[in-house]
C-alpha cells in the first residue's frame, strides 16, 4: 500500500522541464500514504517521470518503487495482488530478484500485456512505462478500491493517487459544476467526473494508455447478471462460503499481522471470525470499533462487536467518539478524502482507523456486502410501492415482483427508523417508472432547495447519467432488485471505497476488502433476485452462508444502521457555534453556491438521520480547504517553467 504518481508527455518527442522537481511536489502531498520511504524515476528523454512513496506490507527489504526490469519497464504500483505467488510460479520463480508482489506484476505485464488485467486478484492501480514503444499503460482494480486520479496540461499528463496532489499544476483551482451537481444529488460523483474541474478519475475496471500522441481509455471487465435459474438457495449459499473462505484466505496474505474492523454487523463479523478460524492470521489478531456512548442504542454497537470478538477469541479495542473528536479532526478528514463522499461515517471511520494504526499495518473490512448481496433498507422500501402497485393492479403475478405484499410484512419492521424517507418517498410520483422511482428515493436534492443557486450549476442532468447506469445492458431485467443493487455497486461503492482507502491511508493503515474478489461478485450477480431476496430478506443469501460465524445477538438484530453519527444532535447542541462560525465567514458568505442565511436559519430542524446539513457543511470546508487555498498549491510549482 502506498501512493502512485507521474509525469508524461503525451507527444513522446516533447521534453517535459524540470521533471524531477514536480514529481517532488506531489510526492510530498502523498508522503501520509507512503511513511517508510518513497522513490523517484525519469526516464532518459526526461518525456516521462514516475513517482511511489510506500508503506511496507510485502517484501519489506526489496520491495521499493518505482522499479524496472532488464528490458525496458518500470513501474509504480498501488495495492496488493493477492495471488501473486501463484502467479510467481506461473511466470518462472527463477526470473524473479525480489520476492514482492510489484515484480510479478511487472513481469506479468512484460509478458502478457494488458492481458494480466485478467489474471489478477486484488486491489490495485498502477502505471508502466514501455520504453521500447514509448508507451504508458495504467489500470485500476475492477471495483475502484485504490484511486487513480488525472488531469492533461499543457500536452502533459499527470496522474496520482490523490486529486490534491494534482492541484498544484492546474492552471486554475475551481469547482466542477457538473460534479457539484452530482454530489448535491447522490453525495458523490458519476462517471469520471469529480468536484475539481479538469480532473479525472480513472473508472473502476478501465485502463488508460499514453501511446503516440493519444489517451485511449478501456474497460476490461464487468458484472453480468446473467441468472442461474438451475441451483437452489443452498446450493449458492454453500458456494458463496466457498468462495469467501478462499477470497479471506488471499487477503490475509501479509508480512505484517493482520487485523480486522469489528462493526457489530454481519459483515465484518463474519469475516473477522472466518480470518481467526483459517488460521492464517497471527495469534494476537485484533479487531477495531467505534461507539458514541451516552446517545442511545442506535448510536452505539459495540455490544454486538464485543459478543462477536468474545465468541472467537478476539481481542477487541474499542474507541469512545464524541463531538469533540469531530470538531478536532473535521478539516483534516475533508483534507484527506479530496471529496467529501458517501455521508458521515467517514468521521467515525477515520476515528477507528487512527485507532488501528497504532496495532496493525494492515485490516480486514466488511466493505461491499450490501451492494453485492441487497443489504440496503431502501431496497425494500422500493420493493414495497411496487407490491401496493402490483396489488392494486392485479400484476402481482406479472414482472417479477420477486414478493407478495403478504410475504414482505415481517420485515417492514426494518423500516422503523426510516419513516421520515417513507412520507418523502411517497409524497410525490408514486407507482411511476422503476427507474424515476429508486432516482427519488435515493435523490438528496430536493432537501436542499433554497439553500442551494441551482441556476449556478448550469443545465446539466444528473437523472441522465443516472439512468445510463441503472438502465445498463449488462443488468437483465429479470428483477427491479437487481437494477437497485447494480447502480448502488457501481457509483456508491466506489464512493464508500474512496472513504475507506482516504481513511485508513490517513493514519499510514492498509484496509483491505475481502468481499469484494471478482469470483464472489461474480456469483452474486447470477443468483435469482427471488432467492437473494426473498419474502424481503435482506442480504438472505450471505447471512445464509456465515450462519455459524454469527453470535445469537447479531443473527437476530434488526436495527443494523451503519455505523450512525448523531451529529444533527450535535449541530443543533454542542457543535452549534462550530457551525454558525463556519457559515458566518466572510468567503462562505460571499460563495455564490450556498444561501448561507437560511442554511444558519434551518441549523436545528434536521431530522435524526438526515444529511442535508453533513451535506453543505462538508462542502463548504472543502472549498474553504482547497478551492480558497488556490495560491498555497500554485506556490508549490511557482518558478518551474
Amino acid at each position: 500500500m502506498c501512493s502512485i504518481a507521474g509525469i508524461v508527455s503525451i507527444d513522446p518527442s516533447i521534453r517535459i522541464p524540470a521533471l524531477e522537481r514536480r514529481l517532488s511536489v506531489i510526492n510530498d502531498l502523498l508522503r501520509h500514504r507512503g511513511p517508510d520511504g518513497q522513490g523517484i524515476w525519469v526516464n532518459p528523454r526526461e518525456n516521462v517521470g514516475l513517482a511511489h512513496t510506500r508503506l511496507s506490507i510485502i517484501d519489506l527489504e526489496t520491495g521499493q518503487q518505482p522499479m524496472h526490469t532488464e528490458n525496458g519497464f518500470s513501474i509504480t504500483f498501488n495495492g496488493e495482488i493477492y495471488n501473486f505467488p501463484e502467479l510467481r510460479q506461473e511466470l518462472g520463480a527463477d526470473k524473479f530478484r525480489t520476492h514482492s508482489d510489484t515484480e510479478v506484476l511487472l513481469r506479468a505485464y512484460e509478458k502478457w500485456g494488458a492481458g494480466c488485467l485478467d489474471r489478477l486478484r486484488g486491489m490495485f492501480a498502477f502505471a508502466i512505462w514501455d520504453h521500447n514503444r514509448q508507451e504508458l499503460f495504467c489500470a485500476r482494480d475492477r471495483f475502484g478500491i485504490k484511486p487513480f486520479y488525472y488531469t492533461i496540461v499543457e500536452g502533459k499528463m499527470y496522474f496520482a493517487s490523490e486529486a490534491k496532489a494534482l492541484l498544484p499544476f492546474l492552471p486554475s483551482l475551481e469547482a466542477d459544476a457538473h460534479g457539484l451537481k452530482d454530489y448535491l444529488t447522490f453525495q458523490f460523483c458519476l462517471d469520471s467526473k469529480t468536484l475539481f474541474k479538469d480532473v479525472q478519475i480513472l473508472q473502476p475496471a478501465h485502463s488508460l494508455t499514453v501511446r503516440n500522441g493519444q489517451l485511449l481509455i478501456h474497460k476490461y471487465w464487468e458484472v453480468y447478471y446473467h441468472i442461474d435459474f438451475d441451483h437452489t438457495a443452498h446450493y449458492f449459499a454453500e458456494r458463496t462460503k466457498e468462495l469467501l473462505h478462499e477470497s479471506i484466505k488471499l487477503h490475509c496474505r501479509s508480512d505484517v499481522p493482520v487485523g480486522a474492523y469489528v462493526s457489530g454487523g454481519v459483515d465484518s463479523t463474519s469475516i473477522a471470525a472466518i480470518a481467526v478460524g483459517l488460521g492464517g492470521v497471527s495469534p494476537d489478531f485484533k479487531g477495531f470499533t467505534g461507539k458514541f456512548a451516552g446517545y442511545g442504542a442506535e448510536f452505539d454497537e459495540s455490544q454486538y462487536a464485543r459478543d462477536a470478538c468474545n465468541q472467537f477469541g478476539i481481542e477487541l479495542h474499542e474507541i469512545d467518539i464524541d463531538y469533540m473528536d469531530f470538531s478536532d479532526n473535521f478539516r483534516n478528514i475533508i483534507y484527506h478524502l479530496d471529496s467529501p463522499v458517501a455521508g458521515p461515517g467517514s468521521f467515525p471511520q477515520y476515528m477507528v482507523s487512527a485507532l488501528a494504526a497504532k496495532h496493525r499495518k494492515v485490516v480486514l473490512g466488511g466493505q461491499g456486502g450490501d451492494e453485492i448481496f441487497g443489504g440496503y433498507v431502501r431496497y425494500l422500501i422500493g420493493y414495497f410501492e411496487q407490491c401496493i402497485k402490483g396489488a392494486i393492479d392485479g400484476t402481482l403475478s406479472q414482472g417479477n415482483f420477486v414478493v407478495t405484499y403478504e410475504s414482505i410484512i415481517p420485515n417492514l419492521v426494518n423500516l422503523r427508523n426510516y419513516k421520515p424517507m417513507l412520507k418523502e418517498f411517497f409524497s410525490q410520483g408514486m407507482f411511476d417508472s422503476l427507474d424515476k422511482r429508486y432516482y427519488h428515493l435515493i435523490n438528496r436534492a430536493p432537501t436542499l432547495k433554497d439553500e442551494i443557486q441551482w441556476s449556478e450549476l448550469g443545465e446539466y442532468s444528473p437523472f441522465e447519467s443516472f439512468q445510463r447506469v441503472f438502465l445498463s445492458s449488462n443488468v437483465q431485467k429479470e428483477a427491479y432488485f437487481d437494477s437497485m443493487t447494480h447502480f448502488d455497486f457501481k457509483t456508491l461503492l466506489p464512493a464508500l471505497l474512496q472513504v475507506e482507502d482516504r481513511m485508513s491511508m490517513a493514519h499510514g493503515l492498509e484496509s483491505r476488502v475481502p468481499l469484494l474478489d471478482h469470483k464472489l461478485v461474480e456469483l452474486a450477480a447470477t443468483i435469482p433476485a427471488d432467492i437473494k431476496f426473498k419474502d424481503g430478506t435482506l442480504k438472505r443469501i450471505y447471512s445464509m452462508a456465515v450462519d455459524e460465524y454469527l453470535p445469537p445477538s447479531i443473527k437476530n438484530r434488526k436495527n443494523k444502521m451503519g455505523f450512525p453519527v448523531p451529529i444533527n444532535r450535535w449541530f443543533a447542541n454542542e457543535l452549534n457555534s462550530y457551525v454558525k462560525d463556519i457559515f458566518s465567514e466572510q468567503k462562505a458568505r460571499q460563495r455564490s453556491l450556498f444561501n448561507s442565511d437560511l442554511i444558519l436559519q434551518n441549523l436545528q430542524n434536521e431530522s435524526q438521520f438526515s444529511r442535508k446539513l453533513w451535506g453543505l457543511l462538508s462542502l463548504e470546508v472543502w472549498h474553504q480547504e482547497f478551492i480558497d487555498k488556490a495560491p498555497e498549491y500554485r506556490k508549490l510549482v511557482s518558478g518551474l517553467s
